[in-house]
């Protein structure tokens, strides 16, 4: 027997799930068409709280429609994982030791497109 606790996605899951909806959007979205997007019977309030999380994260940004706002995605999937890869680097004061620690731990395949992209430009 599971919990109603057990049931629930993770606020990381959640996020995701936000976010996939809005990448697959033309345009921006206000947290009723998202949560239609979603079509998991979350509530209103609870899109528009992760909306506003990921907005402050500074994923989104919004512009005013009506009385709320639209949220629309800052990056791509891959740009956002390099603004996180980004966010991390600048967690840590030795930034040298991070990246050729990084780069040391990098399977051959992604060394050499790491050389390329830097010998040649992305």
């Amino acid at each position: 027997m599971s919990s109603e606790k057990d049931d629930r996605r993770s606020a990381g899951a959640l996020e995701a799930a936000v976010m996939a909806a809005l990448w697959t959007a033309d345009a921006a979205l206000t947290p009723a068409e998202v949560q239609a997007e979603l079509g998991s019977g979350l509530a209103r309030t609870t899109v528009t709280t992760i909306l506003s999380r990921l907005h402050e994260k500074g994923t989104l940004e919004r512009q005013r429609q009506g009385r709320g706002y639209a949220y629309r995605p800052i990056q791509d999937p891959h740009g956002l994982t390099a603004l996180r890869m980004h966010g991390e680097l600048d967690r840590d004061s030795d930034r040298e030791t991070v990246l050729a620690r990084f780069v040391a731990q990098l399977d051959p395949d992604d060394e050499q497109v790491l050389r390329r992209i830097l010998d040649e430009g992305p």
